[in-house]
């Protein structure tokens, strides 16, 4: 990383939120679930599904998580209402883990419950490294009761080949991304060329054992890489999917969709926008800059 990168990064703190805010509409359909069903409904015109993510995280109040074990049950209600093509993300911190992982546990099963009774889906998302453990020995309780879960990994970290191939036999629904946490080099790859051969690795390894995969990356090496495989294994279009943020190359996300592969955009909401968005741009510090000269130029 360059020096000025990093000192955008380092001044991304000292930005006001109404200026970060100005950015944080590009990667946040907005507070309130109406805007995210807004933007879910364009997206389905497009051709493109999505997933719906309550942005919040690292919750320690008994009763914070329960509001929003009710919010994601009316968030999967409302997407049945709206016959919408779209389905659920959750963080384990946000319902419980971090307050402790029996009590999370439930609080998944119960929207990984009435997801099923609706015939939907839920992704429980991957965090850093101290919740790994954890969020997969979580998945692997539900696998034993529901067929409608899925989990992700992270190819940045160096475990998640051997978290993999523990679970193959499973025929899991997986997310991969790179990862976005920040994390010290012993848990984690540094190198980028490394981290995209680890990503192809991890999506050779899983489509090959017939897991269904959501390739979420933008990095369009990696989404090369991703179609070589798939064009040798000869997979049909229903045996994976890619996936992207929202806001982020929407150039290669309608590359993808016009060469007829299934999609899907990932669409947070809520106000607990902040957080989110300094994360996506301290990953991007090419944005994150424009932050900082908006900062001195109003």
């Amino acid at each position: 990383m360059s020096f000025f990168n990093r000192l955008v990064i380092f001044f991304m703190p000292l930005v006001p939120k109404p200026i970060v805010y100005l950015f944080a509409k590009r990667y946040v359909a907005g507070d309130h679930l109406d805007d995210a069903v807004k933007t879910v409904k364009e997206l389905n015109e497009q051709g493109i599904m999505a997933t719906l993510d309550i942005l919040g995280e690292s919750t320690m109040s008994e009763s914070e998580v329960n509001g929003y074990v009710k919010e994601y049950l009316y968030v999967l209600d409302k997407i049945e209402e709206e016959k919408l093509e779209c389905n659920v993300s959750l963080k384990p911190t946000q319902l419980g883990l971090l307050i402790d992982q029996a009590f999370c546990y439930n609080n998944i099963k119960i929207i990984v419950a009435k997801a099923q009774s609706l015939n939907n889906f839920i992704r429980i998302d991957m965090e850093d490294s101290t919740c790994t453990t954890a969020t997969l020995d979580i998945y692997k309780q539900l696998q034993d009761e529901f067929e409608n879960v899925g989990f992700v990994l992270q190819a940045y970290m160096r475990r998640s080949i051997v978290d993999l191939k523990s679970i193959l036999h499973l025929k899991s629904n997986i997310r991969i991304c790179k990862g976005i946490y920040i994390e010290p080099r012993d848990i984690a790859y540094k190198d980028p060329q490394l981290v995209n051969d680890n990503f192809t690795y991890l999506i050779e390894t899983a489509l090959q054992s017939k897991c269904y995969i959501g390739i979420a990356t933008h990095d369009e090496k990696v989404v090369w890489h991703a179609l070589r495989i798939v064009e040798q294994l000869q997979l049909k279009k229903e045996q994976y999917e890619f996936q992207m943020l929202l806001g982020v190359d929407e150039q290669l996300r309608s590359i993808l969709v016009d060469a007829g592969h299934r999609l899907r955009v990932y669409v947070p909401y809520g106000k607990h926008w902040y957080a989110y968005v300094v994360r996506r741009l301290k990953e991007n510090p090419k944005i994150a800059a424009y932050v900082i000269k908006a900062l001195f130029t109003k």
